[in-house]
């Protein structure tokens, strides 16, 4: 949690650091900032973001009507990201971009169930992840303005979770088990700004799995669950 809490902290502080200059940068509109960098076949950079990983869960139908479980529904955590950009122009308004990411995350799912004693009790499993994702995008920009332009991004990812216990084996029972292979599809805005020897770019990006992750074993914990999904927020501050 510690290494966590310094993580976000640094973030932060960059942000700050970069939002400013981006700021003062636009008080200087006749000030052009790297007029040819959109020129360029290809460039580089990196990425630091933050995430909210979630579920999506589809209970199965009447699962109410069991005899154990009543309700069952997901928290979502914060988490980060580190990657690398790699950007190729296909033309003036746009790229296709690859942004292999390691992200770290966390999901909490929360059931209301009853025990063997037919108490009604709360019960929460965590579920912790690590993922290496490879998502490729196609980036629609606008028109240059001075030192801004605004952007769209879509398209797909396949992520593998290096955290994944589907394997594992739970003599307890105490686990709620994801698959380690995930295909997503992605949404996003972002805003580039041309500072004075890079550019500095926010982006906010929703994902969506496409994969079922539950792992089923039988338990009381999976078998109210008909399909699980990924839902993530991320926001992105890009260096390039």
């Amino acid at each position: 949690m510690k290494n966590k809490i310094k993580y976000y902290v640094y973030i932060l502080g960059l942000i700050f650091l970069f939002s400013s200059q981006a700021l003062i940068a636009q008080r200087h509109p006749k000030i052009e900032n790297l007029p040819k960098f959109d020129l360029r076949p290809y460039h580089f950079g990196f990425t630091l973001c933050l995430n909210k990983m979630d579920f999506a869960i589809h209970p199965i139908p009447n699962f109410k009507s069991l005899d154990s479980v009543f309700v069952v529904q997901s928290t979502p955590q914060w988490g980060f990201n580190i990657g690398i950009v790699s950007n190729l122009r296909l033309n003036e308004y746009s790229d296709l971009r690859f942004i292999p990411t390691l992200s770290f995350g966390d999901r909490i799912i929360n059931y209301t169930l009853q025990d063997s004693n037919k108490v009604v009790i709360n019960d929460s499993k965590k579920v912790e992840s690590t993922y290496l994702d490879f998502p490729f995008l196609i980036k629609f920009k606008s028109k240059r303005l001075k030192n801004a332009r605004a952007y769209v991004i879509a398209g797909g990812q396949y992520s593998i979770d290096l955290a994944s216990q589907a394997k594992k084996k739970d003599k307890k029972n105490s686990l709620v088990k994801i698959k380690e292979y995930d295909i997503l599809y992605q949404v996003g805005v972002g805003f580039d700004f041309y500072l004075i020897y890079f550019k500095f770019a926010t982006e906010l990006k929703m994902s969506y799995g496409v994969n079922d992750l539950l792992k089923r074993d039988g338990t009381v914990y999976t078998k109210s669950i008909n399909k699980l999904n990924s839902k993530i927020f991320q926001l992105s501050f890009l260096f390039e």
